[in-house]
């Protein structure tokens, strides 16, 4: 399974103390795939340094770039799909070039999707994506 994180669920997912920890582990275990570009590298590091500090930042940058299950893509076309926050489609371009099966986010902005027919995107709530996680260990 290939799925795109949104920021906000992957700042969440890294505490221990999160109880959607989960996710963050069954990367690391390499339990499914992320797909992810480097716009939205740089959007991870940009708020992890912000609410965690900049070596913790640096640490798991460096860890993505490492982890075989973490794919980079470049998108090539931008779709536009999201009006309400522009700044939101990178993760719906990285979705679609990545052919994720899942853009996991609790961001309203993503409800859009749903009606639209071509490209289809799938977008998974963090309560249900730490579910699946759950059923697959």
């Amino acid at each position: 399974m290939t799925v795109v994180i949104d920021c906000n669920i992957f700042v969440m997912c890294l505490t221990s103390r999160s109880p959607y920890h989960i996710i963050y582990k069954a990367l690391v275990l390499g339990k499914y795939n992320l797909a992810i570009t480097g716009e939205i590298l740089l959007e991870y590091e940009e708020i992890i340094q912000q609410k965690y500090g900049v070596s913790t930042a640096n640490a798991l940058i460096a860890l993505l770039k490492e982890l075989p299950n973490v794919n980079f893509y470049t998108t090539h076309y931008k779709w536009h799909l999201i009006n309400a926050d522009a700044d939101d489609n990178k993760y719906s371009d990285c979705a679609i070039a990545g052919g994720a099966n899942y853009l996991v986010t609790e961001d309203k902005h993503f409800d859009i999707l749903s009606t639209i027919d071509f490209p289809k995107l799938a977008t998974l709530p963090i309560d249900k994506f730490a579910a699946m996680l759950l059923q697959v260990e």
